[in-house]
């Protein structure tokens, strides 16, 4: 039977339908533990117990040098780059990782050091009022994290928690980029088979089908392509109005605060009145330009008929009340 390069069709259908069977193998596995060991265990190893099924799924498959149930269903073999011999043993190990552990502790790492870093630039936050940071970190590597982050500068905080959110926005983009190149070249369907190389032959079919379907995948290759590069640059003019409007917010912040304190210093030398030493009440001005409560200032008329700050002789009728005088 002729052999040839398997089609985008094939690989499609042949994730598919691996996903479906490791969907069943980790459903089963997660029922059983929850049956054995309640809702609480399950609710906190669930990702592991995933993880855990996965890896058993390609072991017993790819790693053992058998086909996959996908495979198996759309009729391909995996093999090396030069398409004459199956991926050695530590082709297909690699393959096994980079497809399930690998994302596994990318995920967990980098959901551990945003929450570290969190921790540690809020002074507010302490690890005691988060029983799940004294949990995660009993391993060592944890520990390790955790005290590589609490020496690093407020600056340095800041810095990695940005990182972590390029990082975050990046790894769906990076899948997606992916994603379309696989529709256009119709050749790596997953990430790690584009890293270690490992591509697929098909046995029979007619040729004519294929090159109808490659095709169409390739259209829809550039239309996904088109839609990920429109989303890139939504998200970036969203990243910049978010920037502008920080920005802005920090500019109204400072002026107000400036403002403020401006005031206060203004309040505390030129509102007060130096006869009650006491803020103005009912401002009222002498005929030489002072200011004083109008109580003040009457009751001192009713004895001196002079300034009290210049000695400027004057009649109590020359006071001027200044209605809505605001300093």
């Amino acid at each position: 039977r002729a052999m040839r390069p398997a089609g985008p069709a094939q690989l499609v259908r042949c994730g598919q339908k691996d996903e479906l069977y490791r969907s069943g193998l980790r459903s089963g596995t997660g029922a059983a533990l929850h049956g054995l060991a309640g809702a609480k265990k399950w609710l906190e190893w669930r990702r592991e117990m995933e993880l855990l099924s996965d890896v058993a799924y390609f072991v017993l498959t790819t790693l053992s040098g058998y086909q996959t149930l996908g495979e198996e269903y759309v009729n391909i073999v995996q093999v090396d780059p030069s398409k004459r011999r199956v991926p050695s043993f530590l082709r297909r190990a690699i393959f096994v990782s980079l497809h399930t552990v690998v994302p596994y502790c990318l995920e967990k790492g980098l959901l551990h050091l945003e929450h570290v870093v969190q921790t540690e630039a809020d002074e507010s936050r302490t690890s005691q009022s988060n029983p799940a940071l004294g949990l995660s970190s009993r391993t060592l590597i944890r520990n390790w994290i955790q005290k590589q982050v609490g020496d690093l500068t407020e600056q340095q905080k800041k810095t990695v928690l940005q990182i972590m959110y390029v990082l975050k926005q990046c790894i769906p983009l990076l899948h997606r980029l992916h994603l379309a190149v696989f529709y256009i070249s119709g050749t790596f369907y997953h990430l790690s088979k584009r890293i270690t190389g490992i591509t697929y032959l098909h046995f029979g079919g007619l040729q004519g089908e294929d090159q109808s379907i490659r095709s169409s995948y390739k259209f829809l290759g550039i239309i996904s392509l088109f839609h990920l590069l429109l989303t890139i640059g939504v998200q970036m003019y969203s990243f910049k109005q978010k920037q502008r409007a920080r920005q802005e917010w920090k500019l109204h912040r400072n002026l107000a605060h400036q403002k403020k304190m401006t005031k206060e210093k203004t309040t505390g030398r030129h509102t007060r009145c130096t006869l009650c030493l006491e803020e103005r009440r009912h401002t009222t001005a002498t005929p030489c330009g002072h200011l004083f409560c109008w109580e003040c200032i009457t009751e001192w008329c009713n004895t001196r008929t002079e300034c009290p700050l210049c000695r400027e002789k004057f009649h109590p009728q020359k006071l001027i009340y200044l209605r809505h005088y605001q300093l």
